[in-house]
């Protein structure tokens, strides 16, 4: 490890490893990212590995679909294979007023370029059978959206990058920071370390990184548990996910089912621990809308974090009080999915001054000053 580098990154899951593999593409390799744990420890390594396009936020929509079309070519770019698979999502809605919202929202989608249709609960039952669609009022369906192993992109990232230069310190905790008139020093559990450029890609620490700088930033995490279930012959092609009905599940491809959902009664802060609260609910509502889940065994039962947002829209870009301070955080639950497209652009913005594919200086921080329009499709 150097004493000084023009770049550090706290935070090795994937939004992290992604800004440095893409600033090191575009021939910045002077990188270091900063892990307290082990690479995928985070949120990253904690997620259902879901990737979607269907957003009610147009935002959302052009990142997402830039990442999918970095997806598409990720196992190939990097030699690592990440299990992607673009086997659809199915969005189901049981809410007249959801539903509504879902015509609006894929109207937007298709003026954006999205490929999604409309699918009667008929239409459900007759592609997928094993699916009960009592109370479902309508749903939508994206064929280019997928899921992926999180464990294996964030790997893939940050062994290109490797590869290219940078730097990554795991077990490495930036315990403070000191702002100096031409970048930042890092205080760490293996010394100081200077800096030009800082990033924060701190996921559910990102509030606790922007108070060391002086940058109060937004976000509150929440823990979220999800569960997976012994492995059986695969089957079951999409991810399907409701926000009225508040799941989403998916079959890896091993076999197993991964599921979760929010807790409306989930207090912010860091907790990793699991009930079996969850489990029994989960448990009582997925067998009741896919029966086939009811004689599966529940194997493993863990916690992650959403780093959220006011709006439930991602915070990236510079900040305006501490120049060469960026970050990338806040995220909602959906950080994986985003990923390569906001590791592209924020490592355009940094190197170029300017994003080359998708614009995101409208989701930096001064936007809440324009008061809060909230994306909707979030479990």
């Amino acid at each position: 490890m150097k004493n000084e580098y023009k770049v550090a990154i706290i935070g090795g899951g994937i939004v992290g490893c992604s800004i440095a593999y893409h600033l090191a593409k575009f021939g910045e390799n002077d990188v270091v990212v900063f892990e307290k744990d082990y690479l995928s420890s985070g949120s990253t390594g904690r997620c259902a590995g879901g990737i979607r396009q269907q957003w009610s936020s147009p935002h959302n929509v052009l990142l997402a679909m830039r990442s999918v079309s970095l997806f598409e070519k990720l196992s190939q770019e990097t030699g690592v294979d990440i299990e992607y698979k673009q086997g659809g999502y199915l969005v189901l809605s049981y809410d007249d007023q959801e539903a509504a919202q879902f015509e609006k929202n894929v109207q937007m989608q298709r003026e954006l370029g999205l490929d999604v249709e409309i699918l009667t609960p008929k239409d459900v039952k007759q592609r997928y059978p094993y699916i009960d669609v009592s109370g479902v009022k309508m749903a939508t369906f994206c064929q280019k959206d997928g899921h992926a192993n999180p464990h294996l992109a964030n790997f893939a990232y940050a062994r290109a990058a490797q590869k290219l230069g940078v730097h990554i310190m795991t077990h490495t905790k930036v315990m403070a920071v000191e702002v100096l008139p031409n970048g930042f020093e890092l205080f760490t559990n293996r010394g100081k370390i200077g800096a030009k450029i800082l990033i924060n890609a701190a996921g559910p620490h990102s509030r606790e990184i922007g108070n060391m700088v002086g940058v109060d930033l937004p976000t509150e995490s929440y823990r979220h548990q999800i569960m997976v279930t012994e492995a059986v012959k695969n089957f079951f092609n999409p991810m399907a996910i409701s926000f009225s009905g508040n799941f989403y599940m998916r079959q890896t491809k091993h076999g197993q089912f991964i599921m979760g959902q929010g807790d409306p009664e989930e207090k912010p802060g860091i907790n990793n621990n699991v009930t079996y609260r969850f489990e029994r609910e989960m448990a009582e509502k997925m067998c009741a809308i896919f029966p086939f889940l009811s004689k599966l065994r529940i194997v493993r039962h863990w916690s992650g974090h959403y780093n959220m947002s006011p709006d439930a829209q991602p915070i990236i870009g510079e900040s305006t009080s501490v120049p060469s301070f960026y970050y990338a955080i806040g995220f909602s639950g959906h950080g994986f999915m985003l990923a390569p497209a906001v590791g592209e652009a924020l490592a355009q913005m940094i190197i170029y001054g300017r994003t080359l594919h998708v614009d995101i200086t409208e989701l930096n921080l001064d936007r809440f000053e324009k008061g809060v329009v909230r994306e909707k499709n979030v479990v």
